[in-house]
């Protein structure tokens, strides 16, 4: 498929994945984990040998989130852990990682743990204030790691000036671009090296698969060291798996459209409400990251808000354990709207006990506000 497309176009398309075999417009399945060789010993095809480095169903959706990013290469792994793991393996005892505090707790805890392991000096800062990112790269940075918009605080950070203070250090930047996917945001074209995202989220979008992707700029050494350590250790999405997520892929663009409108309608209508303390998403004129997001995320600002509820800790738990539509789940991205309160699942890092985190999803929005209303009894 000609590839001058809209993103739209192009993932409805699945990126023109077809099975040329049969002529069917869906892509087949190939589960085989290993393939035949001739007479002499050759390949019969030389682009697979074993599944592990080598599956079609992986580099179909690997092609087509590649074109999404506008990546050079695009590696797909079993989570979205495995892939900041990998992201992460590359670093030599002793270097230094500056990493955005704040973001995702599974990240935060597996990044700690894995830097004091191999003895990496970890800075961990607000990434979202420039000045203070710069400060931590002023002694130098290896990799940069942020989270943007941050989950769950949806704080905004400047990625164009997050490369410049990276690059400037000598680093390279990696950013999570879980919360915005490529249809609303594109980190590399302004300066990322590395996106990451879990595919296990918005990019399935059907709460039924569990994915990581790394995407680049460019095929460093580094880049090469990461594929090196996806083949050599296994870190391997499987064919079914890789099969579901282009599956659910294809409606990516509008999946998005429908939950960022559903978001920003649900924001607006709960920021004066008596019964909420405070919203946090970055599609309201009021947040401190409005601004910056409307620079580099466009149609849209994503289905992943925050609010803290008026009270406490009591009170929030009894807000979400009145709400029917908005699921009581730990995940985002999905087409049904999930809500958490994220003190029950990480009360160590200091978040605030009224808060809870919602993944909008693609319902009738006024059947959302409906219910965040009655749960809020008021």
């Amino acid at each position: 498929m000609k590839k001058d497309v809209q993103p739209a176009t192009w993932v409805a398309h699945a990126g023109g994945c077809m099975d040329q075999s049969s002529g069917g417009v869906v892509p087949a399945i190939q589960p085989a984990t290993t393939f035949a060789r001739d007479e002499g010993y050759a390949p019969l095809n030389p682009d697979n040998i074993y599944q592990r480095p080598h599956s079609e169903n992986v580099r179909q959706v690997e092609a087509v989130i590649k074109e999404l990013e506008g990546a050079a290469d695009t590696l797909v792994f079993p989570s979205g852990m495995a892939a900041i793991a990998a992201a992460f393996r590359w670093l030599p005892a002793g270097a230094r990682a500056v990493v955005q505090q704040g973001i995702y707790w599974g990240t935060t805890k597996w990044i700690q743990e894995f830097c004091a392991r191999r003895g990496i000096d970890l800075i961990q800062i607000d990434a979202s204030d420039n000045y203070v990112l710069a400060e931590a790269c002023t002694s130098g940075a290896d990799l940069v790691f942020v989270e943007t918009p941050s989950n769950p605080w949806l704080k905004v950070v400047d990625i164009q000036h997050a490369a410049k203070v990276t690059h400037a250090a000598g680093g390279i930047l990696i950013v999570d671009g879980t919360a915005a996917t490529p249809v609303l945001s594109r980190p590399l074209s302004l300066g990322a090296d590395i996106v990451m995202h879990s595919a296990t989220k918005a990019l399935n979008g059907h709460s039924d698969v569990l994915g990581g992707v790394l995407s680049c700029r460019a095929e460093t050494e580094i880049w090469e060291a990461i594929r090196t350590d996806r083949a050599d250790a296994g870190a391997v999405m499987g064919t079914f798996e890789a099969w579901l997520l282009l599956r659910g892929m294809r409606t990516l663009a509008l999946r998005v459209e429908r939950m960022s409108a559903n978001a920003q309608t649900l924001a607006e209508n709960l920021v004066d409400h008596p019964g909420v303390e405070a919203v946090l998403y970055p599609g309201l004129e009021t947040d401190p990251g409005h601004a910056l997001a409307k620079t580099q995320m466009a149609g849209g600002f994503g289905g992943l808000m925050s609010v803290l509820v008026k009270g406490d800790k009591e009170r929030a738990l009894e807000v979400a354990g009145r709400l029917k539509l908005f699921l009581r789940a730990t995940s985002l991205g999905g087409v049904e709207s999930l809500v958490e309160h994220r003190y029950s699942i990480e009360s160590h890092t200091g978040l605030p006990q009224n808060l809870l985190r919602l993944s909008v999803g693609i319902e009738d929005v006024d059947d959302l506000i409906e219910d965040f209303s009655k749960a809020l009894g008021q």
